[in-house]
């Protein structure tokens, strides 16, 4: 993953603009309704004007704490909310959503709203946090990274020692 972002570096992306698409990548990544985190990155990346393969490499590497997270975000928002959570089997909730969709949403759209609030909440705190470590960091590599070339040309690239 990093080189990647640090081949990024070298070829003018800023330090500042990928801190923001880590931030910011990581944070809709972990969405609480599965199957919209790859659009919300995509949209976000066209708005802001984020690099799209770092965004979506973000999202992709956030994928293992999906469920985790939106677990998190329904019980939160219940807590939020003051609504008991809702036991109901993975099974039973399989087949209210491909046998009565409507019923499923009926039973589970406020939980899936309530989960939403929770990490609306909690999404700008994310970003920040991640921006604030992410950022030294990136420059970090950029400063590593940098070669240093000489006004004539004449000598190999000199590197920076660590």
């Amino acid at each position: 993953m990093i080189d990647p972002i640090a081949a990024q570096l070298t070829q003018g992306i800023t330090p500042e603009k990928i801190a923001l698409t880590l931030a910011v990548g990581s944070a809709l990544a972990l969405f609480p309704i599965l199957g919209t985190t790859t659009l919300l990155c995509l949209l976000a990346g066209i708005l802001l004007r984020l690099n799209q393969p770092i965004i979506q490499m973000v999202n992709a590497l956030c994928t293992p704490l999906h469920l985790p997270v939106i677990y998190f975000m329904v019980r939160l928002g219940g807590w939020m909310f003051s609504v008991p959570s809702t036991h109901m089997g993975l099974r039973m909730m399989n087949h209210l959503l491909w046998v009565d969709p409507r019923d499923f949403f009926e039973k589970f759209g406020m939980t899936a709203l309530h989960a939403i609030v929770a990490w609306a909440v909690i999404f700008p705190f994310w970003v920040a946090l991640t921006y604030l470590l992410a950022l030294p960091v990136l420059r970090e590599v950029l400063r590593r990274r940098v070669v240093i070339v000489p006004a004539n040309g004449s000598e190999p690239p000199i590197h920076p020692v660590p």
